[in-house]
């Protein structure tokens, strides 16, 4: 008979490919589904997590997480048992009620946002939205309890399934440090740029050409197309398994950056999860680390690499051949343009100076919300104030491009936005180390290698999975944990001292 270890592996492997049902079904919901096709898509999808769940938290896997803890004794194993052990752990607090509840919840609220942030509708969004609220914090109180004490506040048990193995209080000091530094940071970047002269990029760009030059944006970046695809969503996300990579961004006719940028994002997204470990594919040690770790390669890709003018010199080439009417615009102007700083309301069309100060105002909303000090129908008034305080922008009345323009609350993403900011302090440390270990990246990235940062981030971030903490992984990298100086240091070298 099979052991205990290799019966979880089997169970948990059969658990994964629930997983990939359920990826491509709500990758369509977002991408190709008609709307007409919304509520049957929700129970299914409801449906299927419902019984993964069920699967998961049976009494059968219980004892076999402790008929498999005696037995193991191989390193590598155990460690792999010790996240079974904790995917298990985390859904066992809830009931299978209330999973199904968030799901169904959560597509309504998403799916109806998309019209009603069209038609800045806070009071119409606040019909669905009040459930998903009410379900977030069901959730974050029975992983509070169940936790006995590991967490402080019911947010911060929400916060640690984006964020496993990086604390609110660490999150919650880093963000003090920013706030403290990052305001008069933008202030000296704001005035510097004022003597720089950054043409104004917005013209005609056929839309069939820009997914051309998108496309091509993502070869250059080592994206395998015959193991992935690039297609338009409202909201540009990555997702997929192994050997099927989706990617989404978006595009407006009058502006070919945005989507660039965005494309980018999602590539660095598309590589981890690519490179992540084939032995223990379908198993939660072969999952990315954590979502910091998943964003420092997005924006590694994004701001380290495609922002760096070395890059932006190279691939300007491409730009003029795909987009003629970009002919006018040097590799310098280009770079100039891409890398304005300037406080703006949109988070995901923010530069990446003033973007933290998007992601503090989030955090401090949402666990305020979550926590039960803050109502639901305070929110725009907060954000309001807190948008005037931290970047100088009334928001008042203005939904759409104020508390609306995100999907993560819409599906009760609660605390996924620090994620963002440690992920670009992350990124700015680990291309630091890339630099260290390779002193000629500028001329490299001049002649389009990207290879070799991918082979670096295959052997220091792709290929741990999740066999190390997500700290551990970050010190064995850079030779230290997370820590803020290197994104300062990036941001007063690239945008005040110009090296790069």
């Amino acid at each position: 008979m099979p052991s205990a270890y290799l019966l979880l592996v089997e169970h948990f492997q059969k658990l994964s490919r629930l997983d990939h049902a359920v990826t491509f079904l709500q990758w369509d919901h977002l991408v190709m589904m008609p709307p007409g096709g919304s509520e049957p898509r929700a129970k299914s999808v409801a449906e299927l997590i419902t019984l993964r769940h069920e699967l998961l938290t049976s009494p059968r896997t219980g004892d076999l997480l402790l008929e498999a803890a005696d037995e193991v004794n191989d390193a590598a194993r155990k460690r792999s048992l010790q996240e079974m052990d904790r995917e298990y752990r985390r859904a066992l607090c809830l009931s299978p009620d209330l999973v199904k509840a968030k799901s169904l919840a959560g597509s309504k609220c998403e799916h109806d946002w998309r019209s009603q942030r069209k038609e800045n509708d806070w009071p119409g969004f606040l019909k669905n939205f009040r459930e998903v609220v009410f379900l977030a914090q069901e959730e974050a109180q029975a992983r509070h309890d169940f936790a006995a004490g590991r967490f402080s506040t019911p947010y911060d048990a929400l916060l640690d399934l984006y964020c496993t193995g990086d604390s609110n209080s660490f999150i919650g000091e880093v963000f003090a440090r920013l706030k403290q530094v990052l305001p008069e940071l933008v202030q000296q970047v704001v005035e510097k740029q004022k003597s720089d002269v950054a043409p104004d990029l917005n013209g005609q760009y056929p839309i069939d050409r820009q997914l051309l030059l998108n496309q091509e944006l993502m070869r250059c970046l080592g994206f395998n197309f015959d193991q992935g695809r690039l297609d338009v969503s409202s909201h540009p996300f990555s997702t997929g398994c192994r050997g099927d990579q989706r990617i989404t961004t978006r595009f407006r006719q009058t502006d070919f950056l945005d989507a660039l940028l965005a494309t980018a994002h999602e590539t660095g997204h598309a590589g981890y999860e690519s490179g992540l470990p084939g032995e223990w594919d379908g198993l939660p040690a072969g999952h990315a680390r954590n979502l910091c770790l998943h964003e420092s390669q997005s924006l590694l890709f994004e701001k380290q690499i495609f922002l760096s003018r070395s890059f932006m010199a190279f691939f300007s080439t491409t730009l003029h051949d795909l987009l003629p009417a970009t002919a006018v615009f040097d590799a310098s102007q280009l770079w100039a343009a891409a890398t304005r700083v300037q406080p703006s309301y949109i988070r995901v069309e923010a530069d990446e100076v003033t973007y933290p100060l998007h992601v503090i105002l989030r955090y401090e909303i949402e666990s305020r919300l979550i926590n039960g000090d803050l109502k639901v129908d305070d929110i725009p008034t907060i954000w309001d104030d807190k948008m005037e305080e931290y970047l100088g922008l009334p928001t008042k009345g203005n939904y759409r491009d104020g508390c609306l323009q995100d999907m993560h609350w819409t599906d009760g993403s609660f605390g996924y936005f620090p994620s963002y900011t440690i992920g670009a302090l992350n990124s700015a440390q680990l291309f630091a180390a890339i630099r260290r270990t390779h002193p000629d990246w500028q001329q490299r990235l001049a002649g389009g290698d990207v290879k070799f940062i991918r082979n670096w981030l295959q052997e220091a971030i792709w290929s741990k999975g999740s066999t190390m903490d997500s700290q551990e992984i970050i010190h064995a990298a850079s030779g230290e944990t997370t820590n803020p100086d290197y994104f300062l240091r990036h941001i007063r070298e690239r945008y005040l001292e110009k090296l790069y």
